[in-house]
């Protein structure tokens, strides 16, 4: 795992990681609730996520009661969010709401039920590493040309410090003259942007109340909003990216994933 450096250790930061999860779901419908490894889904994401070392604390943030009670079920943190929330990070900032002493929020999507802890982790000491910015997040390098033009995958660019410069569904930096060594260089040139995010909480609580910036509404990238408003995002390399699960083919080929590892394991 690499790190942008950033100056030296800082105080360690009371941190929380929220799992905002509802149950709508256009491309694959109620994913979280899909069980053909005999967990649903979300009770993965949530086992993944309790393994960081960081995060104090561990809540899932339900927008109904049928998600509620999963969690339940298998022993699950959950608190219920208002199903008005428009966006998972406004029900983490409702879960901010209530946890007055924490520094950081952790936001881990639902789908991601292979988020490893070092990823979690990383995202939290992105902050302590870098006072000044407002939130962290991951990136992975891109290693194929197909990834690098599909506008699915979102790129960012990042500056020697590790702080976020662009993000975009373009691919970015634009190569002028291509050459396929630009794919294999070291370090690399093309990075994935990892939707996991790390909020300093009173950011977070004041993030909803930014104006939605021009070239957010054109790329459809949320995190935009923070950098036009002047803001920094501190960026965190990691070897290899999570994997939603966006469609019935991605469950598919987790569930096979699972079962791979599970037969490894009793050998």
């Amino acid at each position: 795992m690499e790190v942008p450096a950033q100056g030296g250790a800082r105080p360690a930061l009371r941190s929380t990681t929220v799992i905002p999860a509802r149950l709508a779901s256009t491309r694959l419908p109620q994913k979280l609730l899909l069980s053909e490894t005999g967990k649903p889904l979300l009770q993965h994401t949530y086992e993944a996520a309790s393994r960081a070392r960081k995060p104090a604390g561990l809540v899932v943030a339900a927008d109904c009661e049928e998600i509620a009670a999963v969690v339940r079920g298998f022993g699950g943190r959950v608190e219920l969010t208002s199903p008005d929330c428009a966006s998972g990070t406004d029900r983490v900032a409702e879960i901010a709401r209530k946890l007055p002493d924490d520094d950081v929020l952790v936001n881990v999507q639902g789908d991601e039920p292979e988020i490893s802890a070092a990823a979690i982790d990383l995202a939290v000491e992105m902050l302590e590493r870098d006072p000044q910015a407002v939130m962290s997040t991951l990136a992975t390098p891109i290693r194929s040309k197909e990834q690098l033009h599909d506008p699915a995958c979102v790129k960012v660019i990042f500056d020697r410090r590790g702080r976020a410069i662009y993000f975009s569904r373009a691919p970015i930096p634009f190569a002028r003259n291509w050459e396929d060594s630009l794919l294999t260089a070291e370090p690399a040139h093309f990075y994935q942007h990892i939707g996991l995010y790390a909020y300093r909480r009173e950011f977070l609580l004041q993030l909803a109340a930014l104006p939605r910036a021009a070239i957010e509404r054109i790329e459809n990238l949320e995190q935009l909003r923070v950098l036009d408003a002047g803001h920094s995002i501190t960026v965190g390399v990691i070897d290899e990216p999570t994997i939603g699960i966006d469609t019935p083919e991605d469950y598919r080929a987790f569930v096979e994933r699972w079962r791979s590892r599970e037969a490894r394991h009793a050998a």
